[in-house]
């Protein structure tokens, strides 16, 4: 049996779990596969395993994978396989889950892009190194409205530490309800008031066809001169057209950005070089505590397929 560990940037999945014990033959991939090369790169492997949200698995993919009859993934969802092909080929997938407190780690990520935009860490740290002195003034934060596309465990985490700096915390979404704002300790508004009165605003939904492009061109032209917006969701939940161009022309205060469409962001990309951003490289789950569970998991996972009893299948 041939494995495929695909995505392993950071060159630790071979040391976090006992692959041996599945007396098979694993590669890892430390580098991403283009996706017009994945499926002939993993022509011969039948079992795949798949960081979220990473190399996608297409119908057209799927299909052109001889050898492929399971397909794990990190994490319980992942909305680059596409399941329905997956089930038509007989493909079995399976889910795998991570540390309980990953949530956690993109919450406090997210706080730490909204503190530093705020505070200029990253300007004020560069000027120092240059002989600099004192060349901005950071806003306080007590007092200031902050705003969450949702309010569910990510949001609501992000809301107690706005509430621990004294911020006034607000939330919308599209199924938010005043009960359900009330348990996350925060105040529900409309759309229009959350882009237009808050001056920080952190996005904490799932990405769905429904919810994609949620943070509409009016929405983010709404915003206040001053205000910053931090996005350790997905992109694909803001319209970066036109936030790219409100960076530009230097109608917002900023932006924290840990998602992107295309990921790695290749390095000729326009948002390496976007004004008034703070970018990180989807950290939001990468962290020792996370991966030290979710590759235990993927054996665990594949083994029991090895026994005929695959568990947490998706499919």
């Amino acid at each position: 049996m041939r494995i495929a560990v695909l995505d392993d940037y950071l060159k630790v999945a071979q040391g976090l779990a006992d692959w041996s014990s599945l007396n098979a033959d694993v590669k890892f991939f430390h580098e991403f596969i283009q996706p017009d090369q994945l499926a002939k790169t993993l022509a011969d492997f039948e079992v795949v395993v798949a960081m979220r949200e990473r190399s996608a698995f297409p119908v057209a993919v799927v299909q052109a994978m001889p050898k492929l009859k399971l397909l794990v993934t990190t994490g319980m969802r992942n909305n680059s396989i596409d399941l329905e092909a997956c089930r038509q080929k007989d493909v079995v997938v399976c889910g795998t889950p991570g540390d309980p407190n990953s949530t956690g780690a993109t919450a406090e990520l997210a706080w730490a892009l909204l503190l530093a935009l705020f505070k200029k860490i990253p300007q004020e740290s560069a000027n120092m190194t240059k002989g600099l002195w004192q060349t901005s003034m950071p806003p306080t934060i007590q007092g200031k409205r902050l705003g969450l596309l949702g309010a569910g465990k990510l949001g609501g985490k992000v809301a107690k530490f706005g509430q621990a700096f004294g911020m006034e915390v607000v939330a919308w979404s599209p199924n938010l309800t005043e009960e359900r704002a009330a348990e996350a300790g925060v105040k529900l508004v409309t759309k229009q008031e959350l882009f237009s009165t808050s001056d920080a605003i952190s996005v904490h939904m799932v990405l769905s066809e429904r919810s994609r492009g949620v943070v509409d061109a009016a929405s983010l032209k709404s915003m206040k001169s001053t205000a910053f917006i931090v996005n350790t969701s997905r992109a694909g939940l803001i319209d970066q057209v036109a936030l790219l161009a409100l960076l530009e022309q230097g109608k917002i205060g900023g932006a924290g950005i840990d998602v992107f469409d295309t990921e790695p962001l290749p390095t000729d990309d326009v948002w390496r070089k976007a004004p008034r951003t703070l970018l990180t490289p989807h950290l939001g789950y990468a962290t020792p505590e996370n991966f030290a569970v979710l590759y235990p998991n993927v054996v665990a996972n594949i083994a029991a397929w090895v026994a005929g009893k695959p568990q947490r299948v998706l499919t």
